[in-house]
């Protein structure tokens, strides 16, 4: 039998209902598609990673791939998810030995903060690319105009209406629906990690907003 468990038709509401916030619907995605994380893992050499160590990577893959993942496409969702589950252990593994490297590399230790300041900047940046990277392509560009994450200064909403053709009141949505998101505890990991943001009050308090918003948004249906 294949590792490869397909998506059907019926799931497209699941997919929908987790990438709004149901903890249900994502807790049970994730369980009926753990066998994938495994499967990327045991395929792979990837050099002298700590197996555990993969299989957190490989989780945070798999959601990212139920976020992301478009069901009315046709592609099977499995497909998708593997591909996001080994580039996301395929990062874990490539920043794991660029720091190895840096670290072994300095000889002397004069420069060892200014090595881990920059590892550490780069790190930053590339958690938050990778965050950006699993949200629809609408809400990637209003996020990085808002916060100027393209290199450009932040635009006001009015500002990202008028570039994109919308109102701002649609631009309000769609930056608070990415926010939704993000704050996620499993796609925000990497970046909580760094910033020193993963504790457990600190996702309550970013689930507390998410409830507060989704509250907001079935109010004014």
């Amino acid at each position: 039998m294949s590792i490869l468990a397909e998506s059907h038709p019926d799931q497209a509401g699941r997919f929908s209902c987790a990438q709004a916030g149901c903890p249900k619907c994502m807790e049970e995605l994730l369980r009926e598609n753990e066998r994938l994380v495994h499967g990327v893992v045991q395929r792979q050499c990837w050099g002298r990673s700590e197996y555990s160590d993969l299989i957190q990577e490989g989780r945070i893959g798999l959601w990212r791939a139920i976020v992301g993942y478009e069901a009315g496409r046709g592609n099977a969702f499995s497909t998708y998810a593997w591909k996001a589950i080994r580039n996301q252990v395929w990062g874990a593994v490539r920043r794991s030995n660029k720091a190895e490297s840096w670290l072994e590399g300095d000889e002397g230790g004069d420069n060892l903060g200014e090595i881990v300041s920059d590892w550490q900047r780069e790190q930053v940046g590339q958690a938050i690319g990778e965050e950006l990277d699993c949200l629809p392509e609408r809400m990637r560009q209003v996020i990085e105009l808002a916060y100027g994450l393209d290199g450009q200064d932040p635009m006001s909403l009015a500002a990202i209406g008028r570039k994109l053709g919308l109102t701002r009141e649609r631009i309000r949505q769609i930056r608070n629906e990415a926010l939704v998101l993000l704050r996620l505890p499993a796609l925000s990991l990497g970046l909580r990690s760094l910033s020193e943001q993963a504790s457990r009050s600190a996702y309550r308090h970013a689930l507390g907003l998410n409830r507060t918003w989704l509250r907001r948004r079935r109010g004014m249906r």
